[in-house]
């Protein structure tokens, strides 16, 4: 896997340019294995109560923008959740 921040940074600057496959192993990284893995969606896990997956879906290839913020942001809370 890449450096993680790099993920980070590019997948920041532009959400809607990312590949599924790059999105998938930085979510892995945060959150372990996807518990579904069928057809073209993947869930996550999250650690917290309230609505706790992250849905991720391959569309020719890439990640659908407003999934990716979806990732960034639980990505900011389990970071902000472990500094506490």
């Amino acid at each position: 896997m890449r450096n993680v921040s790099e993920y980070l940074k590019r997948f920041r600057e532009n959400p809607k340019n990312v590949r599924f496959q790059d999105l998938c192993e930085l979510c892995d990284y945060f959150f372990g294995s996807a518990r579904t893995k069928s057809g073209s969606h993947r869930v996550y896990k999250m650690p917290w109560k309230g609505d706790p997956r992250v849905n991720i879906q391959n569309f020719k290839g890439k990640a659908k923008s407003y999934q990716v913020r979806q990732v960034l942001k639980a990505i900011e809370k389990l970071e902000k959740n472990h500094d506490a």
